[in-house]
């Protein structure tokens, strides 16, 4: 079990670290979701029994992340703008080949409420609106080098929006960040702190602040949501899922070096084959260990 939740995390962590796929998508796929998300509750308001119990769960899963993590950031500043087409190719057929199987996982629920498919263009409407309006789309990243209080501000609730993208099994955080213009700065930030580089901790701390205060805020609710409003909350997180396509579409609008946005000259079929590939993989080495 070590071994498979170290897995479980490091995957989630790539996808958490690149726009496109929340982390939340491939415990989604892993069959793990509900279980993830409890834990996180049950760590913040459970019995004591159930805190130990999260806690040893969320640790061996946290390794994972973590490893993935700095691995992802160690390497994705040098590659992510050079070839950002072709990571947002991969990242289309992961959310392409993710959708059907998300709707396969839950299609009992799915059935029950087929009204609920409303909630999927609510899904979709909110993230291609957040990305069309974007106030950073077509310039530039924002500069963390000067940290004022605005912009402390700004980083902190980046952090808070992001890390509940991230749990949620839609849009990724990264892909928030990117739309905000924020997803360059911040893993360079980071990328400094692993360096040692320490001028960049006040926009990590506040980040990190962020986080904690986000995940404090979305995870009760997404438990009762799940709990309650099952399939009106799984059209949501397909709606949101599909309207992410179009955020990843616009993301090179956002880069330091502004560049257009996807078109389909620039898209990648090999990368996109690869996302998918990587997606059916996910689900295959779910479906083996529950054989």
């Amino acid at each position: 079990m070590y071994i498979i939740q170290f897995i479980r995390g490091f995957c989630m962590a790539l996808a958490d670290s690149v726009p496109g796929v929340s982390g939340g998508t491939i415990a989604f796929l892993l069959g793990f979701y509900d279980q993830f998300i409890g834990s996180i509750d049950d760590l913040l308001r459970g019995s004591l029994e159930k805190k130990k119990k999260a806690l040893f769960f969320l640790f061996k899963l946290g390794i994972g992340w973590a490893c993935g993590m700095v691995l992802a950031i160690l390497v994705l500043t040098s590659v992510f703008e050079s070839n950002i087409y072709a990571i947002s190719s991969m990242f289309i057929g992961f959310i392409i080949l993710a959708i059907p199987i998300v709707v396969k996982e839950e299609k009992e629920a799915l059935a029950s409420k087929p009204g609920a498919v409303l909630f999927a263009a609510v899904g979709a409407a909110l993230v291609c609106a957040i990305t069309y309006f974007n106030p950073v789309s077509g310039g530039s990243s924002m500069s963390l080098e000067h940290l004022d209080l605005k912009l402390g501000i700004y980083v902190f609730f980046a952090g808070a929006i992001a890390i509940s993208a991230m749990v949620l099994p839609g849009i990724s955080g990264s892909t928030l960040l990117l739309i905000m213009g924020l997803y360059l700065p911040v893993i360079t930030a980071i990328k400094d702190i692993l360096h040692f580089d320490l001028t960049a901790f006040p926009t990590v701390f506040l980040f990190g602040c962020g986080i904690l205060v986000g995940v404090f805020s979305v995870v009760k609710l997404i438990r009762k949501a799940l709990e309650r409003f099952r399939a009106q909350t799984i059209y949501l997180i397909i709606g949101l899922m599909l309207g992410s396509i179009y955020a990843v579409m616009k993301g090179p609008e956002t880069l330091d070096t502004p560049q257009a946005a996807m078109s389909a000259g620039t898209f990648n079929v090999v990368f996109f084959l690869i996302g998918g590939a990587v997606i059916l993989g996910l689900q295959k080495m779910k479906d083996v260990r529950e054989a």
